[in-house]
C-alpha cells in the first residue's frame, strides 16, 4: 500500500466503504449567497463537528477550524485547492480557475485525507476547461510526490434564465467529463446527479473503479434529497458531497445523523425522515 491508499481509508468508513463528506469550502468562492447558514463559520464547524460526519470540505484558511479542535476521531480533512469566479448570478468579464501553490504539500502540511480540484465545462469558455485540466495535471504530479489522493470534480455547467450558470444534469454530457477526470488520474471523482437518477449507474462505470461521491447541488426538501441519496448508492456510488442541503437545514445534525445512517447502516428513506424529524420539508 501507498501513502494515498492510506489516506483513503481514513475517508471511507470500514463497514460500508462509503462517505459522507459534508462541504464547507463556499466563501472560498466570493459569492455573498453561498454564505446563507454559515456566516458564523467557527459556531457551524462546531455544530458539524458534533454531528461526526466522516469528513469535511474545508478551504486553506479555514481549515485550522477542523484540525485545531477535538481528537483523534474528529471528521477527515478534505481539503479544497482551486479557486474559481464562474459561480456569480451575473459573471464577470474575465473568468478564472486557479490553483494554490503546492496543493498537495499543503493538504500533507494540514493533514488532509485528500485534496480537491474542479474540472469545469462551461458554454463558450474553452479557456476555463483548459486552466482546469493545467490544475489537475499540476495537482497530480504534486500529488504523486507527497502520496496525496487527488479528489477531481466535473462540473458540467448550463447558461441560465437568471443569469450565471447551473448544474446540467445531462448523462451524456456528464459522462465524459467524468471519464477525463479519471483519464488525468483522479483517485476520487465528486460528480453532479443525472436529471434521470437511473442512468447514474453510467457515471460511476465511466469512472472505471474509482470511487464516484455524488454532490448535493442546491437546497431541495429532505424528502427529495434522502429519495436521490437512496437512488444514487444503489447505482454505485460510493457516497455523497453535500453542502448547503446540510448546512442551510434547520437540524444539520440531525441531517448528517439521517445521511450517515442511510451510507452506513441502509436506514431507509422512512428511516431517515424519521430521523430529522418526520417531516418532508427543508
Amino acid at each position: 500500500m501507498t501513502g494515498i491508499d492510506y489516506r483513503m481509508r481514513r475517508l471511507f468508513d470500514e463497514r460500508s466503504e462509503r462517505c459522507l463528506d459534508i462541504a464547507v469550502d463556499h466563501g472560498f468562492f466570493g459569492e455573498g449567497r453561498f454564505l446563507v447558514g454559515i456566516e458564523d463559520l467557527p459556531s457551524a464547524m462546531r455544530r458539524l463537528m458534533s454531528s461526526a460526519p466522516d469528513a469535511i470540505q474545508l478551504s486553506p484558511g479555514s481549515a485550522r477550524l477542523l484540525q485545531s479542535t477535538g481528537g483523534r476521531m474528529r471528521p477527515a480533512l478534505v481539503l479544497r485547492t482551486d479557486v474559481a469566479n464562474v459561480y456569480g448570478q451575473v459573471l464577470p468579464d474575465r473568468m478564472f480557475s486557479r490553483m494554490i501553490p503546492e496543493p498537495a504539500l499543503t493538504g500533507v502540511r494540514l493533514d488532509a485525507v485528500c485534496i480537491v480540484v474542479n474540472l469545469f465545462d462551461l458554454p463558450g469558455r474553452p479557456e476555463i476547461r483548459e486552466a482546469c485540466v493545467a490544475n489537475v495535471l499540476a495537482a497530480r504530479a504534486d500529488c504523486d510526490r507527497y502520496g496525496m489522493p487527488l479528489m477531481v470534480e466535473p462540473l458540467v455547467m448550463r447558461e441560465v434564465d437568471a443569469g450565471g450558470y447551473g448544474v446540467n444534469g445531462d448523462v451524456e454530457r456528464i459522462v465524459p467529463l467524468v471519464r477525463q477526470a479519471a483519464e488525468l488520474g483522479a483517485d476520487i471523482i465528486k460528480a453532479d446527479p443525472t436529471d434521470d437518477v437511473d442512468d447514474y449507474h453510467r457515471v460511476v462505470e465511466a469512472a472505471g473503479g474509482v470511487p464516484v461521491l455524488v454532490r448535493g447541488g442546491g437546497r431541495v426538501s429532505d424528502q427529495e434529497l434522502f429519495e436521490r441519496t437512496a437512488a444514487v448508492l444503489a447505482q454505485g456510488a460510493r457516497g455523497i458531497v453535500y453542502g448547503r442541503n446540510i448546512i442551510q437545514h434547520p437540524h444539520p445534525d440531525r441531517m448528517t445523523h439521517a445521511l450517515m445512517s442511510m451510507l452506513h447502516d441502509d436506514a431507509t428513506v422512512a428511516d431517515a425522515l424519521a430521523i430529522v424529524g418526520g417531516g418532508a420539508g427543508g
